[in-house]
């Protein structure tokens, strides 16, 4: 039966010039809704109202001022967290969700036997969009550092956590403030094992019952589930489709405290990429989950990147 085995690529220096900021984005916005504002107005004084009428503001005019009072705040917030955090840029806004999502394959040379006949959940490592955007991912869940959900909830950053019981399980709690944000919470296995030197039946222990914690912790059964160091085999994305997974999401960049590697030959990231990170802290890394996120966020703002969601695109 065919492996698919990852393969770690060794880090390379990255050299492109920085991507644009935020702030041009959000500076546009407001100038444009400044802008409507001001052209609804009329130069002459508007005629009094009839007796027993009231002068009221048109409910649209309303609408305006208020959108661009929350987009003011909203951008303020965030360069303010971009301060606090020690982030160099602060980071891009995401485009909304699209309507219509891309149809989600496996990546060529990913498949597994009967990958289409027998409608196996896909391995892929980027969502097919035209949106420059990227996708952070975290394993585990070995590290619960409280700091780092406060930094993500304050820069309102998206992220998806693949949880493994046997890391989590000392604290669920954790997981349910993260779930509690906005974070979906997915399916990794019990006990992190190499799927591929499993039976079917041990394979589907390992995803199933994962899948039965999940709802029992946190109230809903996972349809993404990542194999552990992105290896597979055709028992493992059968016994994952048997469970309730729709997808098998790896990825395409990881982010260490310390460096980036990246699948691709040329370095280069792409819309739509799957990145990768693992909850770790001083005790494994040299640094905090904090100064992983710094290193992540400031590199994908550089490149013109936002983060986004990837549940909104599957």
């Amino acid at each position: 039966m065919k492996v698919v085995v990852q393969n770690d690529k060794k880090c390379h220096k990255w050299t492109r010039r920085a991507g644009r900021r935020a702030g041009v984005h959000a500076g546009l916005a407001a100038v444009a809704v400044a802008g409507l504002a001001s052209g609804c107005s009329e130069p002459d004084a508007p005629a009094p109202p009839a007796q027993g009428q009231q002068l009221i503001q048109a409910p649209a005019a309303r609408a305006l001022d208020s959108y661009a009072t929350r987009l003011h705040a909203s951008y303020t917030a965030r360069v303010a967290a971009t301060r606090r955090w020690g982030l160099k840029q602060v980071p891009l806004t995401p485009p909304r969700p699209p309507a219509a999502k891309a149809r989600i394959t496996a990546r060529p040379g990913f498949e597994v036997s009967r990958q289409k006949d027998w409608y196996l959940p896909p391995v892929f490592t980027t969502v097919p969009t035209k949106d420059k955007v990227v996708f952070l991912t975290i394993d585990d869940g070995a590290e619960k550092d409280p700091a780092f959900l406060r930094m993500m909830s304050d820069l309102k950053i998206p992220y998806t956590a693949f949880l493994s019981n046997y890391l989590i399980k000392d604290n669920y709690e954790y997981f349910r403030k993260m779930q509690a944000s906005g974070v979906t919470l997915n399916n990794h296995t019990l006990h992190h094992p190499y799927l591929p030197g499993l039976s079917y039946e041990q394979q589907r222990r390992e995803i199933c019952d994962m899948q039965d914690i999940m709802e029992e912790q946190f109230g809903k059964r996972p349809t993404l589930m990542r194999p552990p160091y992105g290896n597979y085999n055709q028992d493992t994305l059968a016994a994952a489709k048997s469970c309730g997974i729709e997808y098998a999401p790896i990825w395409n960049e990881e982010v260490y405290v310390d460096h980036w590697e990246f699948r691709e030959d040329d370095q280069r990231m792409r819309p739509g990429d799957i990145v990768l990170t693992h909850f770790r802290g001083r005790g494994e890394w040299n640094g905090t989950m904090v100064d992983d996120m710094r290193r992540f966020l400031n590199y994908v703002t550089a490149k013109g990147f936002a983060v986004a969601r990837l549940e909104d695109y599957l």
